[in-house]
């Protein structure tokens, strides 16, 4: 009941239960792009790579850090907060790997 498709694209939405978290961090920010169809409410660049971080963190999905570093390399972001956050997930191992990829 969270996952929302249409059958013109291959595309989806998932609406997640709140609150809106990334691991055991609240997400405090939210970004908003206006549309003609209306205002779409989004995570911030930084939560962004967050929560493809948790993906890689946790279920060590590969392709969950491919794009935390696409998204890193495509936008303006708060590295400190990602390497707190990252801390606090104690998750250092593999953020230094996440660093070690974005610098390739």
């Amino acid at each position: 009941n969270r996952y929302f498709i249409h059958e013109d694209t291959k595309l989806f939405i998932e609406f997640p239960r709140g609150p809106l978290g990334l691991g055991d961090a609240p997400v405090n920010d939210i970004t908003s792009k206006e549309e003609e169809t209306g205002i779409l409410k989004l995570l911030t660049p930084t939560d962004c790579i967050k929560d493809r971080l948790a993906g890689y963190y946790h279920w060590d999905d590969p392709q969950s850090l491919e794009q935390a570093i696409w998204v890193a390399e495509r936008n303006d972001y708060d590295l400190d907060s990602i390497k707190n956050w990252s801390i606090n997930e104690k998750m250092m191992d593999k953020f230094k790997i996440f660093i070690r990829k974005l610098k390739d």
